[in-house]
């Protein structure tokens, strides 16, 4: 038992490479991203820290070369999943003990793991598995999942630091305890940080998770279990379990110990974990903590005192960056008539200028979208915007298969402010723009506001303070995360907390205190000390 109280200094947020020509960083990640390709491995479930190899495998490739298979996974089932929620407990037993300070250091560990000797391998893991640029790979894989792991200890502590005001005669304190039973985390395919996050930050406060990796980001994210490993993490305190949905899914959320749901990943899938979750609730030990973030149909909207050269930059990292994949990714823009020439032809002509292709040429500012899947559905609304009668491709519209699935850039012109592009998640590199009269300004507001289910992220563009006022109270609802003058990505840990509302989930703001507080439960403690020995109150008295 520790005699101090410990302090977590505040970390300042990771560094990033910038990877430029004849950089010694720029060389080592070129000869990580070789020599993983040449080499398939086999990718077990982990569960209480030993490799599980079912048999029931599928095949891991690079979506930018969907011929080269990068690892054989194996997939678990309900079999898998009661192991795993045995071996949970029984960690628990130890693990939700430990004190504080010990359980976050492995998290510090990790950081520096990630930061440090595993750079080069999270990044080129996340660069061939995701098809991402080194720059998107850098910013997250190593860059935010370490910010992950150090502001997560760091918010941690100021909790345990909240305490109660004692009167005299007595002392009050707030005990932070973790959940009882599990914590089932469910990950997305599009960030390794969010993925170590998920079954991460429960874990700091002390509960145990089971996670299950998106199919599509297995092979990253097998390697931030391998870290974790590293750093010390005790076995069964989170358990690696690959496989499909519903397979993994079902026998988790049935589970009598599930205490916690962390998800990240598309409306319909959240919707069915929590009606199952009700449906469930007269068989839970306890009413599990639901903590989710889904999608968005993230807008830019523009006033006509906007500066257009910031919006065409703007627009177009927040539309194609990472291929449109991203929750914050600009899908949708309202531009006042006034200024639409001005902002027209620049898009276009740096839109043209962005190279689509293999990432491992560092030249292309995009790769390939994440799967057949993927690319199915959005070139699906590409090929509808084509044949609409009130909408056409300004550029853009191309796409190819044949050895990755790349789909290029698109942007389309609606007069429909409630065209199928303007409303539905895409997930793709599609931005959808509607033209708006100037005069109608307070009314297209509304019109953007109500547009959408979502409201994960929104910015507003002008030079005129009172537009940017009137802009931010009538968006006060429509985005857990607004951005002035800026686009509407690339949240930062201890900068930016990120989550939406109404349909984008939650809103319990992953990277922050809020997130947290969600995995623990408190217990309240009163020590009098000098206890009544008399029951009467004064009031009792005779006159």
């Amino acid at each position: 038992m520790s005699n101090a109280y410990f302090n977590i200094q505040e970390p300042k947020n990771e560094s990033y490479n910038a990877f430029e020509p004849g950089s010694p960083e720029r060389k080592k990640l070129k000869e990580k991203l070789k020599e993983l390709q040449d080499e398939v491995i086999e990718i077990p479930a982990i569960i209480n820290g030993k490799e599980v190899k079912t048999g029931r495998t599928a095949d891991v490739v690079m979506p930018h070369k969907h011929g080269h298979k990068l690892a054989t996974v194996h997939y678990c089932g309900e079999k898998e999943v009661n192991m795993a929620i045995e071996a949970a407990l029984e960690a628990r037993k130890k693990w939700a003990v430990l004190p504080w300070q010990e359980r976050v250091a492995i998290f510090q560990k990790a950081a520096d793991i990630i930061t440090g000797p595993w750079r080069y391998t999270m990044n080129a893991s996340t660069m061939l598995n995701l098809s991402k640029t080194p720059h998107q790979s850098e910013i997250e894989a190593v860059g935010e999942l370490a910010d992950f792991f150090r502001f997560g200890p760091w918010y941690l502590s100021k909790i345990m630091d909240e305490q109660p005001y004692s009167p005299d005669g007595m002392w009050n304190r707030v005990d932070y305890r973790p959940l009882e039973g599990f914590v089932f985390a469910v990950s997305p395919f599009n960030f390794t940080a969010i993925a170590g996050n998920l079954p991460g930050a429960p874990a700091m406060c002390g509960n145990v998770s089971l996670w299950k990796p998106s199919p599509e980001a297995v092979y990253s994210n097998y390697f931030v279990m391998k870290v974790l490993q590293e750093a010390g993490l005790p076995d069964g305190v989170i358990n690696f379990l690959p496989g499909e949905g519903a397979d993994v899914g079902d026998p988790a959320i049935s589970s009598p110990h599930l205490s916690g749901l962390h998800f990240t990943g598309s409306m319909a899938t959240f919707n069915h974990l929590w009606k199952t979750i009700g449906n469930n609730i007269d068989k839970y030990h306890t009413y599990p903590r639901i903590v989710g973030e889904t999608g968005g149909k993230d807008f830019i909207f523009a006033h006509n005192t906007a500066d257009t050269e910031a919006l065409v930059i703007a627009a177009l990292r927040a539309a194609f960056e990472y291929q449109g994949q991203k929750c914050s990714a600009a899908s949708r823009m309202y531009i006042p008539e006034s200024i639409w020439p001005d902002f027209k032809d620049p898009l276009i002509e740096e839109v043209k200028k962005i190279k689509v292709g293999n990432v491992e040429d560092f030249s292309n500012f995009m790769g390939a979208v994440i799967s057949r899947k993927a690319f199915d559905k959005i070139t699906g609304y590409i090929d509808y915007a084509k044949d609409a009668e009130d909408a056409e491709i300004l550029v853009g519209g191309t796409y190819d298969d044949s050895e990755g699935y790349f789909v290029n850039p698109t942007v389309i012109l609606t007069t429909n402010p409630k065209f199928k592009t303007m409303e539905e998640e895409i997930f793709g590199p599609v931005l959808t723009i509607y033209v708006y009269k100037d005069e109608d300004f307070e009314e297209t507001l509304d019109l953007c506001d109500n547009t959408s289910p979502y409201a994960l992220t929104g910015a507003i563009f002008a030079q005129d303070r009172y537009a940017l006022e009137t802009m931010a109270k009538r968006f006060k609802q429509s985005a857990g995360n607004f951005y002035v003058n800026d686009k509407p990505t690339a949240a930062i840990v201890g900068q930016q907390p990120f989550g939406g509302s109404r349909k984008s989930g939650t809103n319990d703001k992953a990277g922050s205190v809020i997130n947290m507080l969600r995995w623990l439960s408190a217990q309240a403690i009163k020590e009098t000390r000098v206890p009544p020995k008399k029951w009467q109150y004064p009031y009792l008295g005779e006159e």
